[in-house]
């Protein structure tokens, strides 16, 4: 099968290489799939450049571990053979999901994964659409409703709004009647405004943290800066949500949280992923009409390199699909 593998950390195009690798076979509770679409993230980025630096620590500190040499964290495809103990899943079943808390390996033709990683795919919904759903709708929903307790008619920021999180949280945000503000730059500030956000902010021209306007709840889709500046844009009760983002900040809301409770009713909060948590939920939205995808592509098999480079420049709206079969 091919496959993109990585050895060392560097520019995308530099260091992934597409090889022929040996096709996996399942064990116990896994299944085999034939991947039709998968998608980029941070991770990708992150296990590609080795950046933020801080991120080695997990990944490896010269050069990325060896279970994590075919990156790819999101996956759509179709059951081609099922291990001794798997049960969930019968061969042909279209399946899709986050599988980071189970393995990765989605940059590949095939993907052997435990069947707890993986939901079925809804009939109406097509591959590419499942792949850009569940790792980022999971944290838009977990963000604004399960950590956020966000409420009808609230006074909404996102920040990173272009991207994947970003688009789906707008969505959510609407079942709620809630007047939404996203904040990023460039092209995708027009395509915002398509989608519905109420307001954007181009932030190479305007820092919303100085701003007189304030918000009840911040999803914070990128935490690039010091969470002490959200604290002026903040209702009184206010709260402010991270789901990820440079380690020294969100270490700082860890030490820092704490001690904002003994001083204010404000509050900072960072989502702890729980992968498909509520994926029939999210089927159940877009059988609905309720949310739809905005995906950036789908680009082919052998634009992945071009793609996490797009992605690490910022460049993409809504979520970057690679089509793989």
């Amino acid at each position: 099968m091919k496959a993109y593998t990585i050895k060392n950390y560097g520019e995308p195009g530099r260091v992934l290489k597409l090889v022929e690798a040996e096709q996996p076979t399942t064990k116990n509770t896994e299944v085999r799939i034939k991947v039709c679409a998968t998608t980029i993230n941070d991770y990708d980025w992150c296990i590609t450049t080795g950046k933020p630096f801080a991120y080695r620590l997990f990944f490896g500190i010269i050069s990325p571990r060896k279970k994590l040499m075919i990156p790819g964290m999101e996956v759509s495809g179709i059951v081609e053979q099922v291990g001794n103990n798997a049960t969930k899943f019968n061969v042909g079943d279209a399946v899709y999901g986050d599988i980071s808390q189970l393995g990765f390996g989605s940059f590949a033709e095939f993907l052997c994964i435990d069947e707890k990683a993986l939901a079925r795919k809804p009939d109406g919904m097509s591959f590419e659409e499942a792949a850009s759903i569940p790792h980022a709708t999971m944290l838009a929903l977990q963000g604004l409703r399960d950590v956020g307790q966000i409420k009808d008619g609230q006074k909404i920021l996102i920040n990173g709004g272009g991207g994947g999180v970003g688009s789906f949280g707008l969505q959510i945000a609407k079942l709620y009647n809630a007047d939404v503000t996203g904040v990023d730059t460039g092209e995708k500030l027009k395509a915002m405004q398509t989608q519905g956000f109420d307001n954007v902010i181009d932030y190479k021209k305007e820092d919303f943290t100085k701003s007189d306007q304030q918000y009840d709840l911040i999803l914070d889709c990128k935490t690039n800066r010091s969470p002490w500046k959200f604290l002026k844009v903040l209702e009184p009760e206010g709260k402010y949500v991270s789901i990820g983002g440079r380690p020294g900040n969100m270490l700082q809301m860890l030490y820092m949280s704490p001690i904002l409770k003994l001083f204010s009713k404000k509050r900072f909060h960072i989502v702890m992923l729980q992968t498909n948590k509520d994926l029939e939920y999210i089927n159940q939205l877009y059988e609905n009409n309720k949310i739809n995808c905005v995906i950036d592509g789908p680009y082919t098999f052998d634009k992945i390199p071009w793609a996490i480079q797009r992605f690490g420049d910022g460049l993409h709206n809504g979520k970057i699909v690679i089509s793989v079969s």
